[in-house]
């Protein structure tokens, strides 16, 4: 029987993200900068890695209590061997009402239509510029635009419902707000701006590197009329805004100038296997340990209710009382 499970904040479990690999195969300044997770990274070994299994296992005892929605991340998920199989087990568990995936989208080719079989519904595509150079110069050198553009539209042809996520920093690619809206917008798809945030230790995160909501709304706003719209749920990550007299749609992720911490509703596995309650977090509490011991189900199931029961996480809200140097999980292992 499901709980109605919440934390010290009245916050509901609803969604879990679980990262399936800390690889990549991009090495995006803001995420895994190239002179840190260079050719000699020790990246985690697989036994450290929990098997499809251990983590269908656990998604079964997170939906016993209340989770309704799984996202997929990595690193790049799609790294990960035979993810349509993970897919397939996650779409059997009752109780799951939605299963999304994000990616860097360049592997999307190939897979696509075995993630849509299997049981995928969303996929989030992340693209930060249609500027070649600029994309290259953001990723590492390791892929162009249109490999991108590829994925996106071979995701869309295979029934996957498409959004694309772009992180946006002043004086990199904020010049690149509108001729990503204008293109996304004649292709009717979402776009969504995220605001640069300072996840792990290792991106160089600066204030003054952030280019806030507003900003972003008022640059687009010049040019074509926007008006707010409802969200889908309660606790969407993103503000959601309509062109006026049209369907098309963008969606703006303000974690940094106008936090969402209050309708939080997410937990995360990591790549080794722990849970952490905030993207922000610096500690995590180990599954994995409990899943190869002796542990039930029902034990399981105890522990992460009691971790959740006991979160307070508001790092948003309360990002100028932290030291930008205290440690964090990098998004590597987390995803986003």
């Amino acid at each position: 029987m499901e709980h109605q499970l919440e934390d010290k904040w009245n916050r509901p479990l609803r969604d879990l993200r679980i990262s399936v690999t800390d690889r990549c195969n991009f090495r995006c300044r803001y995420c895994m900068p190239a002179e840190i997770f260079g050719p000699d990274y020790e990246f985690l070994p697989k036994d450290h890695i929990l098997t499809y299994e251990e983590l269908t296992r656990l998604t079964r005892i997170f939906v016993s209590l209340g989770v309704k929605k799984i996202r997929v991340t990595g690193g790049e998920p799609l790294l990960r061997k035979d993810l349509p199989s993970f897919i397939h087990l996650l779409n059997r568990i009752e109780g799951v009402e939605d299963i999304a995936m994000t990616t860097n989208g360049v592997l999307l080719p190939k897979y696509a239509a075995e993630l849509r079989a299997a049981g995928l519904k969303r996929v989030t595509v992340s693209l930060d510029s249609l500027n070649d150079q600029q994309f290259r110069l953001m990723n590492g050198g390791r892929s162009g635009v249109q490999a991108v553009l590829d994925g996106i539209e071979a995701a869309a042809l295979a029934g996957l419902h498409v959004k694309i996520n772009m992180v946006v920093q002043k004086g990199v690619n904020d010049s690149d707000i509108l001729p990503m809206a204008d293109y996304f917008r004649e292709k009717k798809q979402i776009l969504r701006f995220i605001e640069f945030m300072d996840v792990g230790n290792t991106n160089g995160w600066k204030w003054d590197q952030v280019v806030p909501k507003q900003q972003i709304l008022s640059l687009i706003q010049e040019k074509v009329p926007l008006e707010p719209i409802d969200a889908h749920y309660a606790g969407e990550v993103a503000s959601r805004y309509r062109y006026k007299g049209s369907d098309e749609e963008i969606g703006i992720i303000s974690s940094v100038s106008d936090p969402f911490c209050g309708a939080c509703s997410r937990a995360r596995i990591s790549a080794e296997g722990k849970l952490y309650t905030c993207l922000f977090a610096s500690k995590g509490h180990d599954l994995r340990a409990l899943l190869r011991s002796d542990q039930t189900d029902s034990e399981i199931e105890t522990f992460i209710e009691s971790v959740w029961k006991a979160r307070t996480d508001r790092y948003s809200e309360e990002r100028m009382l932290h030291s930008q140097s205290s440690p964090k999980i990098e998004m590597s292992h987390i995803g986003g």
